[in-house]
Order: structure tokens, then C-alpha cells, then sequence
């Protein structure tokens, strides 16, 4: 199975640049994963596919503003870093600019000097391993200096930090949005569940490594970087009592679905559990858990694409795209949506 096999043509101008006023109000895509067939909607009317008995899965991680501007100590050259997981205390990992010229020892300092950080060592594939030092909470430090951390193909930072984050996000610790669940507003929530779909909250902290680029040209060789999950006791109760009813499990993002299919034990029930995933999946993988999915439209020949070729085949999904590439859909982490059932 090569990259090249999950290439579409995207026009730029349909890279989304902005969130729409109201979240809800993004298009939706539905596509039958058996038959391949394709309908068009809005986003609030994705509570007329979910039934009563279904579980609603979510993640409710929050984006940090991890991207922080800043100069070396000794030189005043400008360096920026972006942090990614948190591994003890103060100590991150990170991703830093210029990447060659930031070696271990170096002193980097934020804000006149309110955060320093001293690079302890270079990590696999250059992602270095930083101390901070500072005075008072880090995550007040953190929201007075640093940006949310929007990919690069948005092109300027947000009028309002809260856009990339879903409206249930509670649990800091992402470097990125798990974007299919900023279409959701509260009262759509409410909806979904008066119609009688649980609502599962799990949590999966997104770093980069859902979004690098596969660069390998055999799929089967790709390394995904781990991520930490959680799932509650109450989010497992309520996904186990939706499968013995009969119910479906629809997922929120591929972020929730990696976090099910990672923690399913052999008896083929969730329980309470937290852990790291390094799960990758791509077609010829069988799904455990998952049975329909929202997500968002993903770049060509990244890991997302492949996921939900997994789940839908890949030919359902790229004719999919074609389709929403004729029709204008808006495209990535502010864009429209899928529905795959």
C-alpha cells in the first residue's frame, strides 16, 4: 500500500481559513460506507442520522497556546517553540525554530525574560527536550506570552482563542484541535441527547504527530508518535451499554476513535483506563469499537485520510472528496464535515 494511493487535488482557495460565525452551520457530508452513496446537509442536521441507543463518543482535550516567540539569551536571535507533552514538572517536549541552531545547552528567553528554558538534549527526529524556569503558575505564564498553535496552512492567528477549541473542551494538554468537534454548539448537544444519544466524554491529548506528513513511500512503514489517553469509568459504561443495546458508537473525531480502539481489552469490553497510543490505522485494519464517524476533510496522503479509508474503503472516500472538491466544501481544520455511517 504506498502514500501516493491517498493523493487528491486540492484547489487552495478551498483550504478554510476561518471558523464560520456559527459553528453549526458548516456543511456536512454523509457517506454510506457499504454503498459509497453521498448526501449533502448542514452540520445541525446530523441529529437526524443518530438514533436513540446510540453513543455519541467525544474528546474533550483542550488546546493550550503552545506556540511561544521568543530569543536566544546570548545572541537575542529570534527562536520560537512549540510544546508538545508535558514530561515531568517543567521539563516539555518540544519542537523549536531554527531547529539546527538551538542546541542542548542553549539559554531561550520569552516575554523580557517572565519565562526562560534551557534546551537539556535533541530527541528523536529533532523534537528537543526543554526546562523552563519562572515565577508564579506556568499556565497563566503560558496564556499571557504564548499563541494557539494553528497549523500552517491558516495563514493568521485567530480573532478569538477560544475558535480552536471545541465547546466541551476541559482537560489542557494539546498542541492541536481535534477538529471535527468545533462544529458542535451546546445547543446541538442538547439536542442529540433529548433525542436519546448518550454522550461519552473521553480524553486523547493531540500532539503533532496525527498531523506530520507520512514521508515513507510504503504506508506499513510510517511511525506514529504517542499520545496520551484517558477514558472514565462512565464513558466506558456508557459505550459498553450502547453495544449490548444494540446501539452505535459514532465517534467524534478520529482522535476518539484511536482512543477506543486502543483501550478495547481482550474480553472485548472498555473499563476505566488511561495509558499512551500509538495506534495507526489504515485499510485492512478491523474495527473494534467504532461504527460510524465525524470528521473533518484531511490533507492528501496524511494518517487521517487513511483512517477513515479504513473505515469507509478507499475508493468511498476518495470519490468523496472529489465530490466535495466539485461542490466547494471548505477543507481542514476549519472546514466542513463528514459523516461516515
Amino acid at each position: 500500500m504506498k502514500t501516493s494511493d491517498f493523493y487528491y487535488e486540492l484547489p487552495q482557495e478551498l483550504i478554510a481559513q476561518d471558523p464560520l460565525e456559527d459553528r453549526s452551520a458548516s456543511r456536512l457530508l454523509v457517506l454510506d460506507k457499504e454503498t459509497g452513496k453521498m448526501e449533502h446537509h448542514t452540520f445541525k442536521e446530523i441529529v437526524n442520522y443518530l438514533n436513540p441507543g446510540d453513543c455519541l463518543v467525544i474528546n474533550d482535550t483542550k488546546v493550550i497556546p503552545a506556540r511561544l516567540f521568543g530569543e536566544k539569551a546570548d545572541t537575542k536571535a529570534k527562536a520560537e517553540v512549540l510544546l508538545l507533552k508535558r514530561k515531568e514538572n517543567d521539563v516539555w517536549e518540544t519542537l523549536v525554530k531554527p531547529g539546527r541552531k538551538i542546541r542542548p545547552g542553549t539559554r531561550l528567553g520569552f516575554g523580557n525574560g517572565i519565562l526562560t528554558a534551557d534546551v537539556l538534549d535533541v530527541l528523536d527526529e529533532g523534537n528537543r527536550l526543554v526546562q523552563f524556569h519562572y515565577e508564579g503558575i506556568f499556565e497563566e505564564i503560558l496564556d499571557q506570552l504564548g499563541q494557539m498553535p494553528l497549523p500552517p496552512y491558516i495563514t493568521h492567528q485567530l480573532k478569538e482563542r477560544e475558535r480552536y477549541n471545541t465547546v466541551y473542551a476541559k482537560y489542557e494538554g494539546s498542541a492541536a484541535a481535534p477538529t471535527a468537534g468545533l462544529h458542535f454548539t451546546p445547543e446541538l448537544l442538547e439536542a442529540i441527547e433529548k433525542k436519546g444519544v448518550d454522550i461519552a466524554r473521553v480524553t486523547l491529548h493531540v500532539g503533532l504527530g496525527t498531523f506530520r506528513p507520512v514521508k515513507v513511500e510504503e504506508v506499513t512503514e510510517h511511525h506514529m508518535h504517542s499520545e496520551f489517553y484517558q477514558i472514565s469509568g462512565e464513558a466506558a459504561e456508557k459505550i459498553n451499554r450502547a453495544k449490548e443495546r444494540g446501539g452505535r458508537i459514532i465517534c467524534v473525531g478520529t482522535t476518539s476513535c484511536r482512543t477506543l480502539e486502543s483501550a478495547l481489552g481482550e474480553q472485548g469490553k472498555l473499563k476505566a483506563c488511561s495509558g499512551w497510543t500509538e495506534i495507526f490505522i489504515y485499510p485492512g485494519y478491523r474495527f473494534k469499537v467504532l461504527d460510524g464517524l465525524i470528521t473533518n476533510f484531511h490533507l492528501p496522503e496524511s494518517t487521517l485520510i487513511m483512517l477513515v479509508s479504513a473505515l469507509a474503503g478507499r475508493e468511498h472516500v476518495l470519490a468523496a472528496y472529489e465530490e466535495a472538491v466539485k461542490e466547494k466544501y471548505r477543507f481542514f481544520s476549519f472546514g466542513d464535515a463528514m459523516l461516515v455511517v
